[in-house]
C-alpha cells in the first residue's frame, strides 16, 4: 500500500448551517423556560407523602375479589366491554374509511384539488377528540358504550382513511394497467386489482388502529362512554386504591395482550 497517498482534504465546516442549528436550539430553550413561567405550582401539599403511599400500598395489593363476580360490574367484564367498544368502532370505521380514503388519494383523481377536498375533510374529521366526541355523543344517545363506540368509530374514519389513502397512493399502477387493458373498466380495476393489492396495508392498518382504540375506550370511560374508564374514575374518587390497583393491572395485561396478538398477525402480512 502506498503510504506516500495524499490524504483526503478535510471537509468544509458550514458556519451558516451552524448557526442556524444554534438559533434553533436557542429558541427552543427560550421557549421551554418561558413555558413554565405560565406554570401556576403552588408547592407540595403536606399530606402529599401519606397519599402517595396510600396509593402505592393499594397498587401492590390489588383487590384480588374484584377480578370476576358474576355481577357484570367486575374487572373481567367491564374489560371485555371495552374490547368490544374498540373493536365495533375500529371495524365498522374501517368500512366507511374505504370511500374516503379513495377521495383522498391523488393516484384516483385527474384533477388536484379533488383528493385536496378529501384530505381537508379527513383532517376536520380528525380535529375532534375521542373524549369530546364522547360527550356529544353520550348527549346524543345517553351514557354508555354505545356513546363510545360511535365516538371511536367517527373519529378512526379520518384516521384509516388518511393510512388507507396513503397505501393507495404507494400501489404499483402495473396491475390496474393490466386490468385496463383486458377490457375492465373502473370496477373492475377497483374489485380485481387495487383492493386485492390493498388488502395486507388495509388489515395492517386496521389492526394498528384496534390498537390505539383499545387504549382510548379504556379513557372514554371517565366521561361515561362505557368502559373499564368508568369503574376506574369511580376507585379513584372514593381513594379505593386496591381498586385501582387490580384495574390498572387489568389494563395493562389487556394491552399487552392485544398489542402481541395483532402485531403478530401484522408480521404474517408482511
Amino acid at each position: 500500500m502506498d503510504t506516500t497517498m495524499k490524504k483526503l482534504p478535510a471537509k468544509p465546516v458550514d458556519r451558516k448551517k451552524q448557526v442556524v442549528h444554534w438559533l434553533i436550539a436557542i429558541v427552543t430553550i427560550i421557549i421551554i423556560v418561558w413555558s413554565f413561567t405560565g406554570i401556576n405550582f403552588g408547592g407540595i401539599k403536606a399530606t402529599a407523602g401519606q397519599i402517595a403511599g396510600a396509593i402505592f400500598s393499594g397498587i401492590f395489593h390489588p383487590d384480588w375479589k374484584y377480578v370476576y363476580n358474576g355481577s357484570g360490574e367486575d374487572l373481567i367484564s367491564q374489560l371485555w366491554q371495552t374490547i368490544c367498544i374498540a373493536f365495533l368502532g375500529t371495524f365498522i370505521s374501517a368500512i366507511i374509511s374505504l370511500p374516503f380514503a379513495f377521495w383522498a388519494a391523488h393516484t384516483k383523481h385527474k384533477h388536484w384539488y379533488t383528493s385536496r377536498i378529501g384530505k381537508i375533510v379527513l383532517a376536520i374529521i380528525r380535529s375532534f377528540p375521542e373524549i369530546v366526541l364522547a360527550l356529544m355523543f353520550i348527549k346524543a344517545v345517553g351514557p354508555g358504550s354505545a356513546a363510545g363506540g360511535l365516538a371511536l368509530g367517527f373519529h378512526s374514519v379520518g384516521m384509516l382513511a388518511k393510512l388507507f389513502s396513503e397505501a393507495i397512493e404507494n400501489l404499483d399502477d402495473g396491475p390496474n394497467e393490466a386490468v385496463v387493458a383486458a377490457g375492465g373498466s373502473k370496477f373492475h380495476v377497483v374489485m380485481f386489482s387495487t383492493l386485492p393489492n390493498l388488502m395486507p396495508a388495509l388489515i395492517s392498518n386496521t389492526l394498528y388502529r384496534f390498537d390505539v382504540s383499545i387504549r382510548s375506550a379504556s379513557i372514554l370511560g371517565l366521561v361515561g362512554a362505557g368502559g373499564i374508564g368508568y369503574p376506574l374514575i369511580i376507585a379513584l374518587q372514593y381513594r379505593q386504591w386496591d381498586r385501582v390497583g387490580i384495574i390498572l393491572l387489568g389494563i395493562i395485561i389487556m394491552v399487552v395482550i392485544i398489542d402481541w396478538i395483532s402485531g403478530w398477525i401484522r408480521k404474517k402480512l408482511v
